[in-house]
């Protein structure tokens, strides 16, 4: 029997198929089956990464345009029902915090507003039957006043004109704050500012006798505030085509050839025929006060006397002196006994058997004295301080105190700083007109020492004038006296008020002003008589040291011996008193500083210290 041997490629093959494929040309590498990998395939491509649940897929190279579909899918496996809550709950959230945010600024600037204008209120007092308004316009124009107000320490007068000018315009509009007010006949028009129909004002007295005394002394306090606002706009212009108000020297035109230049950083200068002037003249609202029906007799001798300042101010002095005659005039006329030989109407001279004086007269004549010593016609300013002296010093004494009221309790404390800061205070009340006599108190007293430092002042001064040597002394050292007199008398009686009087800011004013003008008198006084001293010491020395011989010496002794003996009675004495002077003026100067803080602190509400282009 034959056995047939298998064949070589069978048993080749079967052993082949015993082993793994061999595939080292077609893998990278072996993989060991221990090694936990994520790829699961064997194969040459990039293998598929794995996403986390719900991936959006970013942006590639090249990105496919999102279908409405796809998007609507994407949008609704992002905005779940959990997340929808939440987003709901955050956006209500955020929203009633954000309203509560507005609330509360808004409640706090609503706040501040009213704070501010109960504070304004408090320091500028306005009518009560005034709209709001007219007492924001009042209330603003006496706030720009102050230096302290603007930022840069410079007045805003236009603004302020402005403000003063449209509250006269609806004080006189019988629709507005002017009800019952008769308009003289023609001056019921209107004017047109800037294509805009703007009320305007009369130019001519008003009949305010039928409207209340607090309207009537809002509306003097008004028109007395825009005069002050045009005489600092005496000489102001404004620009038509921008609304701009500044000083005629940079005006360009022909009244103007050669402008001065603007200040670095203002706006252009404005051409004079876009040029109008930036106020009503000052005696338009004067006139208003000195011919209106209402008004009592210290207002209207206020205004003529502030008047005829403005016009010694621009130059009109014969002007200003029959405007001077007219308010003596004027507060004779208002005096109960008549004014048969109160006043000497020639020379403004007190009689001294005049039986009635007024607060107005005195006032009058002062003011008169005072002109004539500003013209340098001392002779005749003289006699009337003289006599103004004379009046104030038989003027009767005030009745006797009364006993000081009991200190209140802590509680009474508490409740009447609760009604203070709740309750507005009311109205001041109606001052003085004027014409009652006026009583010896310490501000008549301070006034007293006011027309002694003038009397002083004028004595000195016509010391000036004198040819002889001997008088110019006695007047320099009568005068000095007077002036030390006063400066003796009102710092006395400041000091003496201590604590009582603190409301009576006019009375301390009074008081510290002539204090301080008089310690200022004082030591001009002391410094001029101290270089006289030194010029007759050198003079003297000078001759006798130049004569060449016992003649000539002789000669110029004797000629000395004529001259100031100051020197030669105390060689110190100017000396020693100007370093008294400068040692008091310390104290005075404190003393003042005091005043103004106290004053500072007393006139603030809460108790504390609270389109102009250049000029």
């Amino acid at each position: 029997m034959v056995i047939s041997k298998p064949s070589s490629a069978q048993i080749i093959w079967s052993r082949r198929l015993l082993r793994p494929p061999n595939l080292r040309g077609q893998l990278h590498g072996l993989r060991p089956f221990t090694q936990n990998s994520q790829l699961l395939i064997v194969s040459t491509t990039n293998p598929r990464p794995e996403l986390p649940y719900l991936y959006i897929p970013s942006t590639t190279r090249f990105p496919q345009p999102i279908s409405n579909s796809q998007y609507q899918n994407q949008l609704a496996r992002f905005l779940t029902t959990e997340r929808k809550q939440r987003i709901k709950s955050e956006t209500k959230l955020t929203l009633k915090y954000l309203f509560y945010v507005h609330v509360g600024l808004v409640s706090f600037g609503l706040l501040v507003a009213l704070i501010s204008i109960e504070v304004d209120e408090r320091t500028y007092q306005t009518p009560p039957e005034w709209t709001f308004r007219s007492r924001s316009l009042y209330r603003a124009a006496h706030k720009f006043e102050e230096p302290d107000f603007a930022s840069s320490g410079v007045v805003d007068w236009p603004d302020i004109d402005n403000n003063y000018t449209s509250l006269i315009s609806r004080l006189e509009d019988p629709d507005l704050d002017g009800k019952d007010l008769q308009l003289p006949a023609g001056d019921q028009d209107r004017v047109w500012v800037f294509g805009i129909r703007k009320l305007g004002f009369t130019r001519k007295g008003l009949d305010i006798s039928m409207k209340s005394e607090e309207w009537r002394r809002g509306y003097y306090a008004t028109l007395m505030g825009a005069a002050r606002a045009a005489e600092h706009l005496d000489d102001w212009v404004m620009d038509r085509t921008r609304g701009m108000s500044c000083p005629r020297k940079y005006m360009i035109g022909p009244s103007n050839p050669r402008p001065t230049p603007v200040p670095y950083g203002s706006a252009a200068a404005p051409l004079e025929e876009n040029c109008d002037p930036a106020s009503e003249p000052p005696q338009t609202f004067y006139t208003k006060i000195l011919t209106s029906t209402g008004f009592s007799t210290g207002q209207r001798l206020d205004a003529a006397l502030a008047y005829a300042d403005y016009l010694d101010w621009k130059g009109l002095h014969e002007s200003a002196e029959d405007m001077f005659d007219w308010g003596l005039d004027m507060a004779m006329g208002a005096l109960p006994t008549g004014a048969n030989n109160t006043v000497d109407t020639q020379t403004g001279i007190i009689n001294p058997d005049a039986t009635y004086v007024s607060n107005n007269l005195l006032n009058a004549t002062n003011a008169l004295a005072v002109h004539h010593a500003q013209m340098n016609n001392l002779s005749a300013a003289l006699p009337i301080f003289l006599s103004i002296l004379r009046a104030r010093k038989q003027l009767s004494l005030p009745p006797f105190p009364e006993s000081p009221p009991e200190e209140p309790t802590t509680v009474q404390k508490i409740l009447s700083f609760v009604k203070w800061v709740l309750v507005s205070p009311s109205y001041p009340p109606r001052p003085p007109t004027g014409d009652e006599a006026p009583i010896r108190s310490p501000k008549a007293i301070c006034e007293e020492s006011a027309i002694m430092a003038y009397i002083g002042e004028i004595i000195f001064a016509s010391s000036q004038v004198d040819n002889k040597n001997q008088d110019i002394t006695q007047k320099q050292v009568a005068g000095l006296s007077w002036t030390r007199d006063a400066v003796d008398i009102s710092e006395a009686t400041l000091t003496t008020m201590g604590q009582n009087d603190l409301d009576d800011f006019d009375k301390r004013q009074v008081c510290a002003d002539c204090l301080k003008t008089g310690m200022d008198n004082w030591s001009t006084m002391i410094r001029k008589m101290l270089d006289d001293q030194q010029k007759v010491t050198s003079t003297k020395q000078g001759k006798v040291n130049d004569g060449w011989n016992w003649f000539w010496s002789e000669q110029h002794s004797k000629a000395t011996d004529q001259g100031p003996k100051v020197a030669e009675q105390d060689e110190g004495r100017w000396e020693r008193e100007l370093a008294l002077v400068n040692e008091r003026m310390t104290g005075v100067e404190r003393l003042l500083e005091q005043e103004e803080n106290l004053k500072k602190a007393r006139t603030s509400p809460w108790g504390f210290g609270t389109g102009m282009i250049f000029g």
